[in-house]
Parts: structure tokens; sequence; C-alpha cells
């Protein structure tokens, strides 16, 4: 069961959305907060990105060919060919229409710096515990050989964006939609053994993993924090004091939080019965399973249903 598709996969809420932003010094712009999670990819050039009052991260970041950076929570920021250049706010006079995306065009005639700039639709509103614990901004540099499936991405993503040609307008939405699997395997697989801690230390934990897998694979099983914790070979106690220390949350509220989730995305995603999906969920009965669902998210499943599927379609 592959968890960190699976943990992304629960969360997402519509495709992601992204433009070309060619700036030629001086130049800096002022980017909004999103809803969602932000990303800036470095095809061409240098530039800084600058985080804005009330960021966790505080100080100026400074960008190369080839960078990655990653924006949990979609956070307002400056990106600028220098620190100390003003930034304005994006104005729809500097926007192209374009294949395969659109063009953002600003600056002076100085050096050219060229970004793939977008977000990831998330809802961060119930962020899974996955995501809530990665750092605020995760900046990935894709030279001197690291992180190669990464490059190879970022690599096509330039040629494909440099140079369109027939297949462009496919080939660009789905490389930008596995860059986001791509930039988090890259972090978590950065993070030493020996000093993991949270999800980056659970998904390679020889008891806590296949805990979670085990509960992803099957949500609807009947798990007890002893049947999973003889899966893996512990005892209840020692199980549980592991799970909660590197999950954030003891076992059987992680199950709960996953079969909710998991009725969720199929509300969301499918035409299943009410019926089917609690039984989906592990709940024995329609009435348990809307109970809990309340619960969980203020609203009666069909509510809920209905609620998305009107959003979408705004």
């Amino acid at each position: 069961m592959d968890i960190l598709t699976e943990a992304l996969g629960s969360m997402r809420t519509g495709h992601p959305t992204s433009v070309r932003t060619e700036g030629r010094a001086p130049w800096g712009l002022r980017l909004p907060p999103v809803a969602g999670a932000g990303f800036h990819v470095v095809l061409h050039g240098t530039c800084w990105l600058i985080p804005l009052e009330g960021a966790a991260h505080q100080e100026a970041i400074a960008l190369s060919p080839g960078d990655v950076v990653f924006l949990r929570d979609g956070r307002g920021h400056i990106l600028a060919d220098h620190p100390s250049t003003p930034a304005e706010p994006e104005r729809p006079s500097q926007y192209r229409p374009s294949t395969p995306i659109g063009t953002v065009t600003l600056g002076g005639d100085g050096p050219r710096t060229s970004l793939l700039c977008g977000n990831y639709h998330l809802d961060q509103g119930r962020p899974h515990p996955l995501v809530r614990q990665l750092p605020e901004i995760i900046h990935l540099s894709t030279g001197r050989g690291r992180h190669p499936e990464l490059t190879a991405a970022v690599q096509l993503l330039g040629a494909e964006l440099e140079n369109p040609r027939l297949g462009s307008t496919g080939i660009v939405p789905a490389l930008i939609d596995s860059l986001l699997l791509y930039i988090l395997r890259a972090w978590l697989e950065d993070q030493p053994a020996v000093a993991a801690v949270g999800w980056a230390a659970a998904l390679g934990d020889c008891a806590v993993a296949p805990a979670l897998a085990a509960i992803h694979g099957a949500p609807s099983d009947p798990w007890t924090v002893e049947s999973l914790a003889a899966r893996v070979g512990l005892s209840r106690a020692a199980f549980a004091r592991r799970f909660t220390t590197l999950v954030g949350e003891p076992p059987m509220a992680y199950l709960t939080r996953w079969r909710l989730t998991t009725a969720a995305r199929l509300l969301r995603e499918s035409e299943a019965p009410l019926t089917t999906i609690a039984s989906q969920a592990g709940y024995g009965s329609e009435y348990a399973f809307a109970k809990a669902f309340k619960r969980e998210y203020g609203r009666a499943p069909g509510g809920y249903r209905r609620e998305t599927r009107e959003g979408r379609a705004a």
C-alpha cells in the first residue's frame, strides 16, 4: 500500500493550476495566499523567494536552476531577482495565454529568469497528518546528482515548456501532477534515519509502517490495537506507544480518521450508495456511519456529497 499516494489523494480537491513566469531584472512579484499548497520550479536563471511577515521561515531563500520549492500552506510570498527589488502584485496585463500553459512576463531588460509556478488544490481544512507535519517551506536542489527522479521530472517539464510539441498540452499537466509526489518523496528520503521524527520516521519504521499499510490497505477490517500489535510482533503497550509517538495520534484514532477520510473521498468521487460506503469504511450500519461522519465533518454524508459537488460545479 502506497501511503504517500493515499494520503495526498485523500486531500486533493481538484487539478493543479500553473503558469510560467518570465522575469528580466529588475523584477519582483508579490504572490497572494492560495487555497492549497504552492510550488515553484526554477527552469532558467536565478531568483530569491522572500517569505512574508508571519511565516515560520523568515529568511530569504536563494534559488538556482533546477531548484524546487514547495509551500505547504500556500502562504503569500515574494519572488524577485534580488531581495532588495521592490515587489508588485501580479497584473492581468502581464498574463498571456499560450500552449501548454499561460505565461506571466514582467521586469526590465536584465538577466532572464524562467519559473514554473502554481498550486495544488489540497483540502487544508482537514490535512492528513503526514502533510501537516511537513515544514512550511521545502527547498530542494536537483543539482549534483541528488534526487534523480525529481531532476528528470524537472528536466522534462523544462523541455516541454521551452519547446512545446505535439502532445505537450497533455504531458505538462500530468508531469505537474506527478511533481508533488516526487517533491515529497525526495524530502522524506532526505531525512537522516537517525534524526527523522514524525511521519518521516514512521514510514521507515519496521513496526509502524506495516501497521499503517494494513490500515490503509483494508480500513474496513475490524482492527484493534491488539491485532495490529500482533501483526508487527510487538506487545500492545509497546506498539501503541511507538505508533502514537511517530504518527502523532493513537492507532484507533488514526484508524477512525482514515476510515472517515476514505468515506469522504468516496462521497466526492463515486456514486456508491451510503450503505456501500459505510461498509467500505468499516461501519456495520448506515446509521453508525452517518453519526460518526457528522461528528467529524459537521454534516451528514448526503449533505457533504451535495455540497462538494455543487462547489465543483460552481
